[in-house]
């Protein structure tokens, strides 16, 4: 059964975006990125550039680990700021939103009901998916994007955390879950990790057994 990962860069206070929710790598925004981080993503986690990066740095290989991308409202909002209604042409794109009556692009689902059952749907599913992740090698993870509204929504049915760790703090702002997520501790395992030069670290954790 394919795993839903949440794949999320984040502070070492645990916060993924400013207050505001803005993007914080994007024009005036506080999140450095390192060039050995950039090279790190192109070379593992390919598909989780948007299209515009994407085009930028010439990036064409094929999804690694990821043919489905699910984020919530305002994560998507984001894109659509900068006039981009489907960040992720690559992947199937899934938007949760009670506020949306009509995608903005004509790839783009919007998922108005429960997320929880969605996911279920998605895990099961044995075919190919749209996207570059085919048929022929069956279904590939699916990528939880945010924000932390819909990490806590979907905080029970997360099988994999991968942290994209940097060396800066924030203080305040968007935390990996939101506050409203269901007080449920559970325990990770670690199962790989890569520290760069730069300070930051990419960090997977896999849910323990029984968790």
């Amino acid at each position: 059964m394919r795993k839903l990962v949440y794949y999320i860069a984040s502070t070492l206070d645990g916060f993924i975006a400013g207050p505001d929710g803005s993007d914080p790598t994007g024009p005036g925004g506080f999140w450095p990125i390192p060039e050995d981080y950039l090279a790190h993503i192109i070379a593992e986690y390919p598909e989780t550039l948007p299209a515009p990066a994407r085009a930028a740095l010439s990036v064409t290989g094929e999804s690694k680990r990821f043919d489905t991308v699910i984020e919530g409202r305002r994560t998507y909002e984001i894109g659509l700021k900068a006039d981009i209604t489907d960040a992720y042409p690559h992947l199937r794109h899934l938007v949760v939103t009670r506020t949306l009556s009509e995608s903005p692009d004509p790839a783009v689902e919007l998922v108005p009901g429960d997320p929880v059952a969605k996911v279920r749907e998605l895990k099961g599913e044995t075919g190919g998916t749209a996207g570059d992740g085919g048929a022929a090698g069956g279904p590939k993870d699916i990528w939880l994007i945010g924000g932390g509204e819909l990490a806590g929504a979907l905080y029970g049915e997360i099988d994999e955390l991968i942290i994209k760790l940097s060396p800066l703090t924030a203080g305040n702002g968007i935390p990996l879950f939101s506050p409203g997520a269901a007080f449920d501790p559970r325990r990770w395992e670690l199962t790989d990790h890569t520290v760069l030069k730069s300070g930051a670290a990419f960090l997977t954790y896999a849910r323990a057994t029984g968790a």
